[in-house]
């Protein structure tokens, strides 16, 4: 039997002076889970807390339509109608990470649309939605993860479906973009499969796309249509900050020369922390190997910074170098949480203080290790969907 205390948001705690970003006050509060498996902490943001006998994580829905009060900031208000049109805004999800759509859904207020999507024996996807949608701005939410090309026939037809229901605009939102990796030629006769894959959701009928932290920023010139990339930085950073470590202790590293902007960025967020950077060279795809180390880390607390972790090879070879080299403590920030094998292995064998990833990705609970923690960007997107909705800016979230 689950137990489910809704509470209003703390008093406000002191940021700690590291923390340099009017953004994380969109994001200041938390939800906590505890279970009775100790593995595992799950945070997403809400005043809200959950204690589950069945040890199974669930996020509480929030009824009736109705908002947390730390959520209704004065300039959300200014800038977004949330009470207009709501029935020409619809939200449907796939199959790939049903419950980040449903906290959308909560946090926007909305219900999710009816579609049902199955799956033929010979393995073909079905998709029939179950409402009309015509003339409405339609949101589709399914990230290309795991299985990955399924994933991505599923989103293709789900655009389609929609588009000959005759609905006014489509956007596919898309949490964690597959592929976006493969972005570029580096050896002689490779493909560009992501430019592939936008040029397949181009026309099969998208209006527009909503993704996350991709890979690299030229992914959103293959698109010809528009693209809102949403940077998750916010989320994370406002995780952090309750950690109070002192800004003098701190020092934000790259795990890679080719994520040193990413890593600069999030270090200018908490006030121009200085930087690092692992030199590491690839032998072959998902091996990486350590070389060098660029940057002073000795006595610090180390926060390394990539877009995802995949096989965690890089991140664990890059923690090990930190140690070796004097880092007090290191902690792992991304936004998505791919975790092919071997991950878990390497990220809880203890040289990891904590694992923060977010829930773009769905983790399934046996790769759940007590040093992981998963916080919520649903918050995040509902907000960038009624943005997009409204006409809005959505720049001004992360400024």
């Amino acid at each position: 039997m689950a137990s489910l205390t809704l509470s209003s948001p703390p008093a406000a705690a002191k940021t700690p002076s590291y923390l340099a970003s009017s953004s994380s006050n969109f994001f200041s509060s938390s939800l906590s889970f505890t279970t009775s498996h100790s593995h595992s902490r799950n945070s997403v943001f809400a005043s809200i807390k959950c204690d589950l006998g069945n040890g199974n994580p669930s996020i509480p829905i929030i009824n009736d339509r109705t908002l947390p009060k730390f959520l209704e900031s004065a300039r959300m208000e200014k800038s977004v109608s949330r009470t207009n049109n709501n029935t020409r805004l619809k939200l449907f999800s796939g199959t790939a990470n049903p419950a980040l759509s449903q906290e959308i859904a909560w946090y926007m207020g909305l219900d999710l649309g009816k579609i049902k999507i199955k799956r033929f024996a010979d393995g073909e996807i079905y998709v029939q939605l179950e409402e009309s949608v015509r003339g409405c701005d339609v949101y589709l939410v399914q990230p290309t993860c795991t299985p990955t090309n399924e994933n991505l026939m599923e989103l293709l037809i789900m655009v389609d479906a929609c588009r000959r229901a005759s609905a006014k605009k489509v956007t596919a939102v898309i949490p964690y973009f597959g592929y976006a990796r493969a972005d570029r030629k580096t050896q002689g006769r490779e493909s560009i499969a992501a430019k592939l894959v936008a040029n397949l959701i181009t026309e099969a009928g998208a209006d527009r796309v909503l993704a996350c932290d991709l890979h690299s920023g030229q992914s959103m010139g293959y698109f010809d249509i528009p693209v809102d990339h949403v940077y998750c930085q916010p989320v994370i950073l406002d995780y952090l900050a309750s950690k109070s470590i002192a800004a003098e202790d701190l020092v934000v590293v790259s795990p890679d020369v080719g994520g040193v902007a990413r890593a600069r960025a999030f270090a200018k967020k908490l006030s121009d922390a200085p930087l690092a950077i692992v030199d590491k060279r690839r032998s072959g795809h998902n091996v990486a190997e350590v070389m060098n180390l660029i940057g002073d880390v000795k006595g610090k607390v180390a926060v390394m910074v990539d877009d995802m972790i995949d096989t965690a090879g890089t991140i664990v070879k890059g923690a090990a170098l930190l140690h070796q080299e004097g880092a007090r403590e290191v902690y792992a920030c991304c936004t998505h949480a791919v975790f092919s094998p071997p991950a878990i292995e390497r990220l809880s064998g203890g040289l990891l203080q904590e694992v923060i990833v977010t829930n773009t990705l769905p983790v399934a609970e046996k790769n759940y290790f007590p040093q992981l923690t998963i916080l919520s960007v649903a918050n995040l997107l509902g907000e960038t969907i009624w943005r997009v909705h409204d006409d809005s800016s959505v720049s001004s979230i992360f400024l």
